[in-house]
This record gives C-alpha cells, sequence and structure tokens, in this order.
C-alpha cells in the first residue's frame, strides 16, 4: 500500500507539471541555474552561497519529511540527505532549463523503481 501511495504521489506531481501550474512554495521553485550556483558556490566554501544550499537543504529536508509522513516509509530508502543533494546538482547539470522540485521528484522516482 505504502507503495501505491508513493506511486500515486508521484503520479500527481507528474500530472500537475502538465497541467496549470502548481501552487509550490519556496527553494523548489528555484531553477536549476540558480541551484547550481549555489551548489558551486558551497564547494568552494563561499559564506554567501553557504548559506543559500543550506535553504536548497532544508526545503529539502522538509519536503521529504512530509511526504514521509504522508506516506508511512522512508522515501530516500537509504540515501542520505547530501547524496540528494548531490543527485539534485547533477539533475541540473544535465536539466538547466528545470527546477529543484523536479530534480527531487526524479531522484524519488528512480528510488521507488529500484525496489
Amino acid at each position: 500500500m505504502r507503495k501505491t501511495l508513493l506511486g500515486t504521489l508521484l503520479a500527481l506531481a507528474a500530472f500537475a507539471a502538465q497541467a496549470e501550474k502548481p501552487q509550490l512554495h519556496g527553494y523548489g521553485v528555484r531553477s536549476c541555474e540558480e541551484y547550481r550556483k549555489a551548489y558551486a558556490g558551497w564547494e568552494k566554501g563561499e559564506e554567501e552561497s553557504m548559506a543559500e544550499y543550506q535553504r536548497y537543504k532544508d526545503w529539502l529536508a522538509g519536503f521529504i519529511s512530509g511526504l514521509a509522513l504522508a506516506t508511512g516509509e522512508n522515501v530516500l530508502q537509504g540515501v542520505d540527505l547530501e547524496g540528494a543533494m548531490r543527485r539534485n546538482q547533477l539533475y541540473c547539470v544535465e536539466n538547466t532549463e528545470s527546477d529543484f522540485f523536479n530534480g527531487t521528484m526524479k531522484l524519488l522516482g528512480t528510488l521507488r523503481n529500484m525496489n
């Protein structure tokens, strides 16, 4: 049942992306380009970028926590938060016109399909 609920949530997110623009708030709606800049600065130890990176990480932690509570399962399935941040960075390198939310959903879909 948990996989069904997560699958339903992922399908709804995909549907919403194709329909009228969903009301998303926070750092999830920031562009991949913005995240890539924050990530690059974080890697270099730039103070301003480190704070910006932390905001993305906080958004991701809240989103993952909410989804885990809604589904009753560990949606990251053994991937830690830093690993998810790195995966979003790789997604954004390959999908420059996308956003942080879609990178997160791609990761969750990949993890779901692995099990």
